[in-house]
């Protein structure tokens, strides 16, 4: 029966749909529908638009235009000469203590270049070290003039020791040396003078120190010669129109003078 049964089976599912081309008849309805497909709509984006806030504008203030009348330059009239003040040194960094560096001396004594018909510009004097203030030079030729008074050191034999002579300047000064029998020795005046420019504090223009020695008995006049007292002493500087100011070295003088002299053709024609 079981066989038999199977054979039954088999003959419904497999061999009656093959022959009759229907499926086989279970008693199941298999009829069923699957709804229809229907494409996939994107999503539907509503943007509102964002006004933007015009930002706030602020009034720009009126400009007042102010007119200035700018002051005109007096030219040197020629006659009033500027007398330049000394300033404490530290104004421009310099330690007198310190030497400075040397720098390229031009020779004044070439005759080409010489002028008589000078003017005075400016001057100043003093006896000891120190730094002047700034003085405009708006010629572009100029030449410093300058005196030296040196103090005249007198010696005297204080002691005797051993064949030596201990010698003393009179006036004091606190300096006290040896030398040997029938000579003696001392301190010598010093001077010179440092031009320096304003607008370039790296460049020294020149260093002037007179030439020879600062003796007086040198100075006295040869009646074989004709040559006596070189003072005053005179530099030329081709070259101008620009701020300098001047430092001072000087040990055992009385006093120094130093003028600045310019072409008398020059007045009149330079702003100051």
């Amino acid at each position: 029966m079981v066989l038999a049964l199977g054979i039954l089976v088999i003959i419904s599912l497999v061999v009656a749909p093959i022959t009759t081309g229907k499926p086989a008849n279970l008693g199941i309805s298999l009829n069923f529908s699957l709804p229809p497909l229907h494409p996939i709509q994107p999503p539907t984006i509503v943007t509102t638009p964002t006004t933007m806030a015009t930002p706030a504008t602020t009034p720009t203030p009126e400009r007042t235009t102010i007119t200035v009348t700018p002051t005109p330059v007096p030219t040197w009239n020629g006659s009033s000469v500027q007398t330049i003040q000394f300033v404490d040194p530290s104004t421009y960094g310099i330690n007198l203590t310190e030497s400075l560096l040397n720098s390229p001396k031009i020779p004044f004594d070439n005759a080409s270049f010489r002028n008589t018909n000078l003017t005075t510009y400016a001057t100043f004097s003093g006896q000891y070290s120190g730094t002047t203030q700034i003085i405009s030079i708006p010629f572009p030729y100029w030449e410093l003039w300058y005196t030296v008074e040196p103090v005249t050191v007198g010696l005297s034999k204080q002691s005797e020791i051993g064949g030596f002579y201990i010698v003393r300047p009179t006036q004091g000064q606190g300096v006290s040396m040896s030398g040997y029998q029938g000579s003696y020795s001392t301190t010598l005046p010093k001077f010179n003078i440092t031009v320096m420019d304003t607008e370039d504090p790296d460049r020294i223009v020149r260093i002037i120190t007179p030439p020879g020695s600062l003796d007086p008995e040198l100075w006295k006049v040869d009646t074989k010669t004709g040559r006596g007292d070189p003072r005053p002493w005179k530099e030329k500087f081709f070259e101008g129109q620009r701020n300098y100011y001047f430092i001072i070295m000087a040990s055992l003088l009385k006093s120094y003078k130093i003028d600045i002299r310019v072409p008398s053709s020059y007045i009149g024609k330079f702003q100051l």
